[in-house]
């Protein structure tokens, strides 16, 4: 129903290529951030759409269908050029897209990935792909979100903890895959987190790695609980459910999470885990990791950490924070940026070393944002028109935020790592000192560089 790639665009799209000044013959298009909460973004997932979309050539019955369709809808259709599409080029769409390496960290008002014709005829597909192609604002605000959390940890784990580099990458956990609106979403966003952290429990995700990115295993997780696998033995048996998740996963050098709070948290800490499962756990080998799922997130991770030091007991570290024993806690209830932050003050003021706890994100992650969380955009910034090209650009008196910019836009970088996009003619280098940020991606159909999720990553850290 949904591989038409002619319908995969908005309806009144179809009827601009009627709209354009005479003899127009090629357009210019380009993608920014247009500023938002956060005042730089990591750009990713753009791979990922031009392979699974881009990718499959345009045919006759696509045409077919789409006239058909449009013809009824009340848009006018350009049959003819989707026509040639299909017969000079063998559907596959004549247009360069240029961008940043993916995972690249990039100030927002700066062009992230830009977007031209190849053939003349075809001057309208650029602004025609706009729907389909700026869909890279969830995946990019994805990451973007993830990327600034990963700072916050990263302070945090540098200030308290000896083991900072190897706590990281498995400090924010994604919970998102049942709060996004489709698989799709859960995918894309799902392995947007995962440029920066390696847990998950989105299969999507790790799907979508090997798919788009070549990464085998992109994301780990460890069995754990939910409220039905507790509350399933009985009020009275609580225990004895505890007692089975830990027979069943606690294995010397394991990890297993169980949700703690389906009655009374702190009585389930202190008195069962804590108390009558307490010797258990020392001589099982594995960590328990204790998750509370209700209440003020900041107060109830504290107290949580604060019963499980009076019971299982802690070390000081190297900087002077208590690190608990066989015990650790995620909170996967309320998290947010502002909440990640907040509890990590409140523990650190307590004494705790951030090692001690773990995050799952779930809406904030992958749902809580939308196109303008970041005010992402792609317009036109240039057109060729009786032969030589024209700046393009809006610049609304009622919002001066929307104004565009204007000319055949690339992104520039110099050896400080300072980002400045500018206009350049055809053919006009850079001047010294600085260096074309972007490179060709797409064009006429093929994808010209394949990048590798490990590359990505790197990309994000450094």
């Amino acid at each position: 129903m949904f591989d038409n790639l002619i319908l995969d665009t908005d309806s009144y799209k179809a009827s601009h290529w009627l709209q354009y000044p005479p003899n127009t013959t090629a357009a210019f298009s380009y993608v920014e951030s247009r500023g938002g909460r956060y005042d730089r973004t990591v750009f990713f997932g753009l791979q990922a759409i031009l392979k699974s979309r881009l990718g499959r050539p345009v045919t006759h019955e696509m045409v077919d269908e789409a006239a058909a369709l449009l013809a009824v809808h009340g848009e006018p259709f350009n049959e003819a050029g989707w026509r040639r599409i299909v017969d000079v080029h063998g559907g596959r769409l004549p247009v360069r897209i240029r961008a940043v390496p993916e995972g690249a960290v990039v100030p927002t008002h700066q062009a992230l990935m830009t977007i031209e014709n190849t053939d003349p005829e075809c001057f309208w597909l650029p602004s025609y792909l706009e729907t389909l192609l700026l869909r890279v604002w969830y995946p990019i605000t994805v990451a973007t979100i993830s990327w600034h959390v990963k700072q916050t940890l990263r302070a945090a784990l540098e200030k308290t903890s000896d083991n900072a580099a190897t706590e990281l990458p498995f400090k924010l956990h994604d919970f998102g895959a049942r709060g996004v609106s489709s698989q799709e979403s859960a995918a894309l966003g799902g392995l947007a987190h995962l440029v920066n952290f390696q847990g998950s429990d989105t299969l999507s995700a790790v799907l979508a790695g090997r798919a788009w990115y070549g990464e085998p295993m992109a994301a780990f997780s460890i069995p754990a609980a939910e409220h039905s696998t507790i509350t399933s033995w009985g009020r009275p048996n609580e225990v004895e459910a505890y007692r089975n998740m830990l027979t069943r996963f606690g294995k010397p050098g394991a990890l297993f999470s169980v949700v703690s709070d389906s009655y009374d948290l702190f009585h389930a800490v202190r008195d069962l885990w804590g108390g009558a499962l307490r010797q258990a756990v020392i001589d099982s080998g594995a960590t328990l990791v204790v998750r509370p799922d209700s209440g003020d997130p900041v107060t109830v991770v504290a107290k949580t950490l604060e019963i499980l030091d009076e019971t299982f007991g802690s070390t000081v570290n190297g900087k002077g924070y208590k690190v608990l024993n066989h015990v650790r806690v995620i909170q996967g209830d309320g998290v947010n940026p502002v909440s990640i932050a907040a509890i990590l003050d409140r523990i650190v003021a307590d004494g705790f070393s951030a090692e001690n706890l773990a995050f799952g994100m779930g809406g904030g992650l992958l749902q809580q944002l939308d196109r303008d969380t970041q005010r992402f955009a792609l317009k036109c910034s240039a057109a060729k028109v009786d032969g030589r090209w024209i700046d393009v650009s809006k610049d609304p008196a009622t919002d001066p935020g929307k104004k565009s910019k204007a000319g055949r836009l690339t992104l520039l970088v110099d050896e400080a790592g300072t980002y400045r996009t500018v206009a350049l003619a055809e053919g006009q280098a850079p001047e010294p000192g600085w260096r074309d940020a972007m490179v060709t991606v797409w064009e006429d159909g093929a994808l010209l560089v394949d990048q590798i999720l490990a590359e990505v990553r790197a990309r994000s850290e450094a």
